[in-house]
Formats: C-alpha cells, sequence, structure tokens
C-alpha cells in the first residue's frame, strides 16, 4: 500500500543517494560495467601516434592520404535487479532492516546507470514472483524501483531462489547485468537448484550476488532463555544465549549455509558482494567497483 508516508521515504532516500551518485558513483559505474563492445563511428585523417592497426586502407586508397577508424563503446546496457522480499527482510538490528539495505543498494545502482543512460528493470521474489518492472529510464522510474521495494508487501514469505533465478532468465532473455540481493540463507535441499538455474543464467548474464547482512545476525544478544521465530516459515524455538556450545553451533550452521551458497554461485560464475547495515553503503558498492575495474 502506496502511503504519503512510504513516499516521503521514498523521496528522502532519492535525494540522499543522488547526491552519492553524483559525488562518486557515476563515473565508478561507467568504468566496472562496460559496453558490450565496440562500433565503428567514423574515420578521420591520420595523426602522428595514432595506431597503425586502425588505419582504412580502403578509404587512404581512395582519398591517398592516411585514414583511421574511429571506434566508440557500445555502452547502453540494461540492469536487473533482483531483490528477495521474503520475510526474513524486515530484520534489522539498527536503524536499517535488510529491506532497507536492498532499498538503498538499488537506488545507488539504478540512478547510477540513469546517469550512463543504461535501463534498468527489478524482479521482487520470495517463494514465488512478487513483482516484475520491466527495464525502462527516466526519472519517474528511478522512484518506482525504489518505490516498489520498500513498500512491497509479498505474499510469500518464504524464499526460493532456484525460481528466482529462472524467473529472471525466462523474464531478462536478452543480455543484462543481473544483481541478486538476498541474505542467503536457504535451505539445503535448494542448493543443487540454486547452482543449476545460476549456471544457465551466467551463460547469458553478468550475475552479481550480494548478499545483505547484519550484525546481530551473527550472534544472538547473551540473555538466558531466548523464544526466536523464523519469519520465514513459522517455526519457534527456546534458545539458550548463555551456552557457549549452543550459540557457537548456531554461528557455524549459519556461517556453512552462507559459504556453501556462496561457494556455489561463486562456481556458477556468479561474483560476490556483501553489503551491511552497519556499514555506509557507499563503501561496500566502491570497493566492489574498484575490485570490478581492476579485473577488466
Amino acid at each position: 500500500m502506496i502511503t504519503d508516508e512510504l513516499m516521503r521515504d521514498v523521496r528522502r532516500l532519492q535525494l540522499r543517494t543522488r547526491r552519492r551518485v553524483d559525488a562518486l558513483f557515476a563515473g565508478e559505474y561507467h568504468a566496472a560495467f562496460k559496453g558490450q563492445g565496440v562500433e565503428f563511428a567514423d574515420v578521420r585523417p591520420y595523426e602522428p601516434g595514432d595506431d597503425v592497426r586502425a588505419i582504412d586502407w580502403n578509404v587512404t586508397a581512395r582519398t591517398r592520404t592516411p585514414h583511421i577508424k574511429r571506434f566508440v563503446e557500445e555502452r547502453q546496457l540494461t540492469l536487473n535487479l533482483v531483490v528477495d522480499v521474503s520475510a526474513s527482510g524486515k530484520f534489522g538490528s539498527g536503524s536499517r532492516t535488510l529491506r532497507r539495505l536492498a532499498a538503498e543498494a538499488a537506488a545507488v545502482l539504478t540512478l547510477a546507470a540513469a546517469s550512463n543512460g543504461d535501463r534498468v528493470g527489478m524482479v521482487l521474489f520470495s517463494d514465488r514472483l512478487e513483482r516484475h518492472v520491466p527495464p525502462r529510464l527516466g526519472r519517474t522510474h528511478t522512484l518506482r524501483i525504489i518505490r516498489e521495494i520498500m513498500g512491497a508487501d509479498p505474499v510469500g514469505d518464504g524464499t526460493d531462489l532456484p525460481k528466482a533465478l529462472e524467473t529472471a532468465g525466462r523474464l531478462h532473455p536478452r543480455r543484462s547485468i543481473i544483481v541478486l540481493m538476498s541474505d542467503l540463507l536457504i535451505p539445503e535441499p535448494q542448493l543443487a537448484a540454486t547452482t543449476r538455474q545460476a549456471r544457465q543464467l551466467t551463460k547469458r548474464h553478468e550475475v552479481i550476488v550480494a548478499r545483505l547482512d547484519d550484525p546481530a545476525l551473527e550472534s544472538l544478544p547473551r540473555m538466558g532463555l531466548l523464544r526466536v521465530r523464523d519469519p520465514e516459515t513459522g517455526t519457534t524455538a527456546v534458545v539458550d544465549t548463555l551456552s557457549r556450545r549452543v550459540m557457537k553451533r548456531l554461528t557455524t550452521d549459519r556461517e556453512n549455509t552462507i559459504a556453501r551458497t556462496e561457494r556455489a554461485l561463486q562456481a556458477a560464475g556468479c561474483e560476490l558482494l556483501t553489503l551491511s547495515t552497519a556499514r555506509p553503503i557507499g563503501d561496500d558498492l566502491a570497493s566492489f567497483f574498484h575490485r570490478r575495474e581492476r579485473r577488466r
């Protein structure tokens, strides 16, 4: 449901992230996400220092003056955001929830893409497809992307990562950059299907997986017996947070789940980064852009 309060929050976030993009990310985004190739633009007279391999011998022979071919980057890209809006996204130990973190990341990436003339689309998923926004350009479209994430009222509570990856590939058959945002806490039975779908997706697209994290997910507060509830399955359990053995097992299980999923995605050809509610999102994205640019 779109309320006046939600729209005010969306516009505040859009203004704040726009300043961040203008100051830092537009150029870094362009460098990190280059075009799909080059295309011929025109020819011009040869000048000392030009690469002789670019000489256009046909034009040179016809005009009797050396000319070189000039190429430009095929710039326009399509960025597709695939965002987990399952019930676990409502968690947040500080001022930001995982859902809010995803909205901030989406706002920064959408604005950076728009400043470079790239289209942006979005898929919201839980244990089903919740919403699909086809790729478009424009300020109104940017606001819609942010609003859809922040105002999402999903039907499903759980997470079906294989279905999300399959849906993204089916809805976006043309080559694009796909950024998946999720906490990656998926059940082990989904792992094989996740790997299979990710491998299919990376055959056509560049796939980046941004894991959404919160410090409190790493360890529960030491409060004695604590009743906890899984927001996706609804199951509850009583946990002795003063027991080192119990806490170590919970931490180890979570770390193993994430590591197992990340290894599978990386083996399938996905790039990985982590976004945290405890850090400025600009730091994480800037580090990722720099690493990506150095690899290209």
